[in-house]
């Protein structure tokens, strides 16, 4: 895997506070890279120094092989960044303002018309390219500022916090237009403190608390660090204590225990194994009503590494 970002031991601090602490990761072409912690955790400053705005106390950044600083403008080529704060213009239609920034980014007139129609289908706003940025919902305000993003065709698309205050169905809209990226070969570099957002878009993800980076890997990688089994609860018609110890027989069943009407069990890698699971029920002379399988996620992850919930 290319890596079209490298971070190597990053450090900023503003006064006595280490917004960003020794960091180092990198994106690979074509890999949504999530950065997953809460408000405050250092993932702004992070990457406000990846897109070149912010210059480091140490460290190096490189994007597409060049080196990034705040004058580095062939590092900055690479990129798209996609900030908090909406930068469109309300007055003008979808259209103008992909027009408008095309424009400064230089594009020729021929080549803009044909990126900018592109670009619009992109983010699912071909149908309302000719209204007024201004009448949009939240959520198309946040579609067309991640468009204003991709009009250069970047190497390295920066997305921070971009469903943060948008309606359900507005966010899976962006979700969505994010999914799509991967297809066009597009790198993204996603920072979020939701973490269905992480596990849905993200490659891998890198776990940021007061500044550093304390884990990273795939959700599965990450789950796997913290040694928690899942959680599955078979609803039992039938003696419900002789099933609980049936099930103790399965590969993988660390305990195994009847709580009621219930037998719960915990195992390693229940998916798999569930049908062996019910066949232990059956040779106890019990039936199987109801299923529930509960695997750890990134939110028991960031509780194990951190001591604190991920919204805290």
């Amino acid at each position: 895997m290319d890596a079209v970002l490298q971070c190597t031991g990053l450090r900023r601090a503003f006064g006595e506070l280490k917004a960003v602490d020794d960091v180092s990761f990198e994106v690979g072409a074509g890999e949504t890279y999530g950065l997953l912690g809460p408000n405050g955790a250092g993932k702004t400053t992070a990457i406000s120094m990846v897109a070149g705005l912010l210059a480091t106390d140490g460290g190096e950044i490189l994007v597409a092989g060049e080196v990034m600083t705040p004058r580095a403008s062939a590092a900055k080529r690479h990129v798209g960044l996609v900030p908090q704060e909406l930068a469109i213009y309300p007055d003008l239609t979808a259209r103008e303002n992909l027009d408008f920034f095309a424009r400064l980014y230089g594009m020729d007139k021929g080549g803009r018309a044909n990126r900018i129609d592109r670009v619009l289908e992109v983010i699912g706003l071909a149908d309302r390219a000719g209204d007024r940025a201004g009448e949009y919902s939240g959520g198309m305000k946040r579609r067309l500022n991640i468009g204003i993003g991709l009009l250069h065709e970047p190497r390295l698309l920066i997305l921070d916090e971009p469903t943060v205050g948008v309606d359900p169905q507005s966010r899976n809209s962006i979700l969505a237009s994010v999914e799509d990226l991967a297809t066009d070969g597009i790198s993204v570099l996603y920072t979020t403190h939701y973490m269905e957002e992480a596990e849905r878009l993200c490659d891998r993800i890198g776990v940021i608390d007061r500044g550093r980076l304390v884990a990273e890997g795939t959700r599965r990688e990450l789950v796997s660090r913290i040694g928690e089994q899942d959680v599955v609860r078979m609803k039992v018609v039938g003696d419900a204590s002789a099933a609980a110890a049936a099930c103790e027989s399965v590969e993988g069943v660390g305990s195994s225990d009847a709580e009621g009407d219930e037998v719960v069990c915990l195992m390693d890698a229940a998916a798999g194994r569930l049908p062996a699971l019910l066949a232990a029920v059956g040779t106890s002379g019990a039936s199987v009503a109801g299923v529930q399988v509960r695997e750890p996620d990134l939110e028991d992850v960031f509780l194990h590494l951190t001591g604190n919930a991920l919204r805290d």
